[in-house]
This record gives structure tokens, C-alpha cells and sequence, in this order.
């Protein structure tokens, strides 16, 4: 898991080829007034989610676990804390991995929170179970999908 802003984005551009893409759209475009909805960049490749869900508690909120897609995170306006735990210590499946859905979930408390502010972002890599969406009110957030 990799934790920035979208000022320092440059630092991380090189780890994967649409990263760079990914930030200079995202920094480009006045997404936070643009229609909900995805956003195609590069097809399959690399798409945005624009989102605007509700937050929900720590404890309602389960582990998320991607094999195709590298998730990256960003927050354009309200509060978000998003759990992680290791891949290793996972014990409690609560849906098998869907090749469809592109997600397995798993019902394990999360052992690490980051909390995100807008113009922060998180990067979650397949071995990054991940909780999203945790906190109070609704928010507004990209979640764009990596392919590896």
C-alpha cells in the first residue's frame, strides 16, 4: 500500500506504465464536478469509478481483495479511513473470488487505518486487502482500476 498526495504523485509514476496517465488525467480534469460514473481512459487498461457512497463504520465494513487490478484511491472531498491487513494473516472469507467481480471479501478487522483528506490517495496492490469507505457521511472519491 502506497500513501501520497496528488502534489507528490510524480514520485510513484514510475512503479507501474499508466500511473503517469492516470495522474496527469486526474489533474487535468475538474472530476469533482464531473458526472458520476466511469471514466474511460485506456479501456480495460486503466478506467476511473467517480464515486459518491456513504460511509459506513469500522466494524461494518469488510476487507476487499483484488488479482487483476492495482486500486488506486483518491479522495476529492469529504473524510475517508481505509483499513488494510497483510494477505498472510486473512482467516475469514465471506465471498469467494469472483474472476466477474473482480473481488473476494473477507470479514477480518483490519490491523492498519489511514485516514484521507481530499487530494490524498491510496494505492492498493493485489496482496493489499483493503477496507474502504469507513467513516461518517457521504464523500466523494475516484477509484481507478490498474491493470497489472
Amino acid at each position: 500500500m502506497i500513501v501520497s498526495n496528488l502534489q507528490n504523485s510524480q514520485r510513484i509514476e514510475g512503479l507501474h506504465p499508466m500511473f503517469g496517465l492516470l495522474f496527469s488525467y486526474v489533474k487535468t480534469h475538474d472530476l469533482l464536478h464531473a458526472d458520476l460514473g466511469r471514466i474511460e481512459i485506456d479501456g480495460e487498461r486503466l478506467f476511473i469509478n467517480n464515486v459518491n457512497p456513504e460511509c459506513v463504520a469500522s466494524d461494518e465494513q469488510v476487507l476487499e481483495l483484488h488479482h487483476d487490478y492495482i486500486d488506486v484511491h483518491i479522495l476529492l472531498e469529504g473524510a475517508e479511513t481505509i483499513g488494510w491487513k497483510a494477505l498472510e494473516d486473512l482467516q475469514n472469507e465471506v465471498k469467494a473470488y469472483s474472476k466477474e467481480e473482480e473481488c473476494a471479501l473477507y470479514s477480518d478487522r483490519p490491523t492498519t487505518y489511514v485516514n484521507l483528506l481530499p487530494g490524498q490517495f491510496v494505492i492498493v496492490y493485489p496482496e493489499d486487502p483493503h477496507a474502504p469507505v469507513i467513516g461518517h457521511g457521504k464523500i466523494r472519491k475516484l477509484i481507478a482500476k490498474v491493470k497489472l
